[in-house]
């Protein structure tokens, strides 16, 4: 077994261990992690006690019809941005009446990047209702290592903004 897959199990237990102590909810809004962070979530037995949905938003129109992001923010900021991973994250919380929420937007490569958003740049976001919050991160690695490096840690993030 893999240092790698003994850290997911470990983290993922976690993520189990604390929304099933505290009987929270959560859905999950991502981009360009394509589903994966939903995909880890659900690999845990009994993860419907608190795993309610995930949405894959990856096109602007999604992340508004579906999430309530506002299009000013959009084409003030862009779609990987600080302020929309917040709004995706408060959006598929209050939309799907989840205690927590969990975004992830970002440019997996290995086309997109500009010198100012670089390939890898991820933007995680994590709402409780009381408190939005996100986090931004710049990957290296391939399309795939950027998908799951960035899974990885909106899985930490989401530990630490409930531990």
């Amino acid at each position: 077994m893999s240092t790698v897959t003994v850290v997911r199990e470990n983290l993922l237990e976690k993520v189990r261990r604390l929304l099933r102590n505290r009987t929270l909810s959560i859905s999950v809004a991502e981009s360009c992690t394509g589903g994966l962070v939903s995909h880890l979530i659900t690999n845990v037995s009994g993860s419907s006690d608190y795993f309610d949905r995930g949405l894959v938003t990856y096109s602007n129109r999604a992340k508004m019809e579906l999430l309530g992001v506002r299009s000013r923010s959009l084409s003030q900021f862009g779609a990987v941005s600080q302020v929309v991973a917040e709004e995706m994250a408060d959006g598929v919380r209050r939309n799907s009446g989840t205690a927590v929420g969990l975004s992830t937007t970002g440019i997996a490569g290995p086309t997109g990047g500009t010198p100012e958003k670089p390939v890898g740049l991820v933007f995680i976001g994590v709402s409780t209702g009381s408190n939005v919050t996100s986090d931004r991160f710049v990957f290296d690695g391939d399309r795939l290592d950027v998908k799951r490096r960035a899974a990885e840690k909106a899985l930490e993030l989401l530990v630490d903004s409930l531990g």
